[in-house]
């Protein structure tokens, strides 16, 4: 297989895997009028799938070296076409989170095991390249499966959106079984002799580590409450767009397929913290202009705000790949699991704040959280600041807002 052609087949296996978590709040108008329920209610609900995202990230972070990276992403993704199916039952509204939480579950595991799959099966040479391939793919995910929803909905219905996202998972099913080999379970690189729960154990009492998990917490806490709640605004009076107008709207997400890539570079060139203040600045600096009456400047924040928030996860996940020095799969769940709890605690909170007081204070409470994470950020030192940063950057930094780190 080419370097283009593998490039492009790992970019897809992202795209496929993960289309799913974001794609549906593009669509969440659509959905609160249909259930009949407040945007807060809706928005808890789309956003239960960061449940099972966390729950799974930690299983397999647990029992991942056991399982056959080939057999366990595909049954993953063919699982992941059940629940996604159901869905376009339209089910009462605790059916519907019940399997939103089955498709995080579903959509972690096939994430972490084909991330697992690449770092063991590239040679150093191809490493980087392959981690950027899925990087891309992630972020492709948001922009263009948040553009088909919006489509597919316009001109088809709820109901249709959500046999089509089935279809794909099983897709995504296919090219793994044509595309990924068999291979045995991951030998157990370090503390060979200790769980993973003794290894958490010593993770949780570094406090470098622990702050970087409340920074991946306050990272999603910040993305979902802003790209949750603004579909509402684009959508009500002020601005009165239509769906397939509010699937373009992501297009905001462009800039971050080229700038997040640069992360590892800037980390090995002006360190981690200077690029987490960096990122936080620039996310920062695109609130004001989701407050605006200029749709292009709400725009112009939106894309600020991702930017951003993508080069700050980025960021942090790499981070944490070279402050854990013992069983980096251990400190992977755990900021996995911070980084996707911060997803749904955004969602009920700001829910709350956008339904009782509106964008005003929707808004001010996503710039608390931006601005935590940056206090939090003086906190992220670790041995080796810009030794290997780069190299340990490419192996963990996997993830830009739906994924995992090796």
């Amino acid at each position: 297989m080419s370097g283009a052609l593998r490039a492009f087949t790992i970019g897809l296996t992202a795209f496929l895997t993960v289309v799913d978590l974001f794609a549906t709040q593009a669509i969440l108008p659509s959905l609160t009028a249909s259930y009949g329920v407040s945007p807060g209610a809706m928005g808890f609900a789309v956003n239960a799938s960061t449940i099972g995202m966390a729950v799974g990230s930690l299983a397999v972070a647990l029992f991942g070296r056991t399982i056959d990276r080939r057999r366990g992403i595909l049954l993953s993704l063919a699982i992941l076409s059940l629940p996604t199916l159901l869905l376009a039952t339209m089910p009462p509204l605790p059916v519907f989170t019940a399997l939103r939480i089955a498709q995080g579950l579903c959509m972690s595991t096939a994430f972490a095991l084909t991330l697992a799959y690449l770092g063991e099966h590239s040679s150093a040479a191809d490493t980087a390249s392959a981690f950027a391939a899925y990087i891309t793919g992630n972020v492709a995910s948001n922009l263009f499966g948040r553009l088909l929803a919006a489509g597919v909905v316009d001109q088809l219905g709820l109901a249709a959106n959500f046999a089509v996202f089935a279809a794909l998972n099983l897709g995504g099913a296919v090219l793994v079984w044509f595309t990924v080999e068999r291979t045995p379970p991951m030998a157990q690189a370090d503390m060979s002799h200790a769980s993973p729960v003794t290894s958490w154990r010593r993770h949780l009492g570094q406090p470098a580590l622990r702050s970087a998990f409340a920074i991946g917490f306050l990272i999603l806490f910040a993305f979902i409450g802003t790209f949750t709640y603004v579909n509402f605004v684009l959508t009500g009076p002020g601005f009165g767009i239509g769906m397939m107008m509010l699937g373009t709207v992501y297009f905001v997400f462009l800039p971050s397929i080229v700038t997040t890539p640069l992360a590892g570079k800037a980390v090995a060139r002006i360190g981690t913290r200077p690029a987490l203040w960096a990122s936080f600045a620039l996310a920062a600096a695109g609130l004001p202009l989701l407050l605006s009456a200029s749709f292009a400047a709400v725009l112009l924040g939106l894309a600020l705000v991702a930017v951003g928030t993508f080069f700050a996860q980025a960021t942090a996940t790499g981070f944490v790949g070279r402050a854990a020095t013992i069983d980096r799969g251990a400190a992977s769940g755990l900021y996995l699991a911070s980084y996707f709890l911060g997803g749904l605690v955004g969602s009920a909170a700001l829910g709350l704040v956008f339904d009782r007081f509106g964008w005003a204070a929707c808004v001010a409470g996503i710039g608390a959280a931006l601005g935590l994470g940056a206090l939090l950020t003086r906190r992220l030192i670790a041995p080796d600041h810009r030794a290997d940063a780069a190299t340990a950057f490419q192996v963990a930094s996997s993830v830009p807002h739906s994924g995992v780190t090796r």
